[in-house]
């Protein structure tokens, strides 16, 4: 995937695209529809595939106070779009003054100008520009005037007319609603991190766990959960372990200041720390609990892993490594 970051510097193969145009946190299937919309207008044009969205999400720049919301940050957000076929990803820096260029500006300056674009799809909220001032029927209308082919997609719904939005996906994670959640991105949702050293706690009880920091990631129900651990194998692709992951702070013992996400691989061997640990949900397991003593612990400990052994055993698909 070539991705395009300097709108001053656009490289002519990233020009005359098929642009799919949102924020894809999350890269849902609501997003696979605007996707789809545009890679089908590549096809008739003979176009690349591109995707354009921004980095920061225009959210963390206005409000930067709101806890972490983000589904997927900017690797995993990449990867997510090249597993659909995006062969062009412009990543817009944006800052203060990107938020100030008018709506029609973002139009015929970047869109028309800069990327060339021969053709644009947006979902029906799509808003863009300065103060959110630009509409998808402004850019059908500047559309019309520019040459500029313009589709816009109805609202998507899954199965029973599940919402397939953002804002879904998190209200299911905060409930700990992991399948609900995954139904909607149409895999599952993954947590990016660096594994970090921590107490060697969980060594010490014959459990050692990886620990990944939250970062910018939202933060969803605490508790426990079935997840399956993707390490990157030394060859550009990712091996995949089963395993049991707590996500909170650790009231037992030397409670923490805020939840970190502690990942026990049931058949892994080997150093992990320094490296970038992908964690997918499959399911949760139990809330966060404090125990009377470190037996205790163990003892729910052994049982997580085997609930969450019986989870993943339900859950036999195959897991292979994003594309690069």
């Amino acid at each position: 995937m070539l991705v395009v970051s300097d709108l001053s510097a656009v490289p002519s193969e990233a020009r005359g695209a098929s642009v799919a145009l949102g924020n894809f946190d999350g890269v849902h299937r609501g997003h696979a529809v605007v996707i789809g919309a545009a890679a089908e207008a590549a096809r008739r044009l003979g176009a690349p595939l591109a995707a354009l969205t921004f980095e920061p999400h225009p959210r963390e720049l206005f409000r930067p106070d709101d806890p972490p919301f983000r589904l997927t940050l900017a690797e995993a957000k990449r990867d997510a779009l090249a597993s659909l076929g995006v062969e062009v990803l412009v990543s817009v820096p944006f800052d203060l003054a990107f938020s100030r260029i008018a709506a029609e500006d973002f139009v015929r300056d970047i869109l028309a100008g800069r990327l060339g674009a021969r053709h644009v799809a947006c979902g029906p909220n799509f808003h863009f520009g300065h103060r959110r001032g630009g509409t998808p029927a402004l850019l059908v209308a500047l559309g019309a005037e520019l040459g500029l082919g313009v589709t816009v997609v109805e609202k998507a719904a899954g199965e029973g007319g599940l919402p397939l939005s953002s804002t879904a996906i998190r209200h299911a994670l905060a409930e700990g609603d992991v399948a609900r959640a995954n139904a909607i991105l149409g895999r599952p949702w993954e947590i990016r991190g660096v594994v970090e050293r921590g107490a060697a706690l969980g060594r010490t009880l014959g459990f050692p766990t990886a620990n990944v920091k939250l970062g910018r990631h939202l933060t969803p129900r605490l508790g426990v959960y079935a997840v399956r651990a993707g390490v990157a194998d030394g060859a550009g692709g990712v091996a995949w372990f089963d395993g049991a992951a707590s996500l909170g702070v650790r009231p037992t013992v030397n409670p923490l200041p805020e939840p970190l996400l502690e990942v026990f691989l049931f058949d892994f061997s080997g150093e992990l720390y320094g490296r970038t640990l992908r964690v997918a949900f499959e399911g949760f397991l139990r809330e966060e609990a404090k125990f009377d003593s470190l037996d205790a612990l163990v003892a729910q400990m052994r049982a997580d892993c085997e609930a969450a052994r019986a989870v993943l055993a339900r859950d036999e698909r195959p897991f292979m490594s994003a594309p690069s």
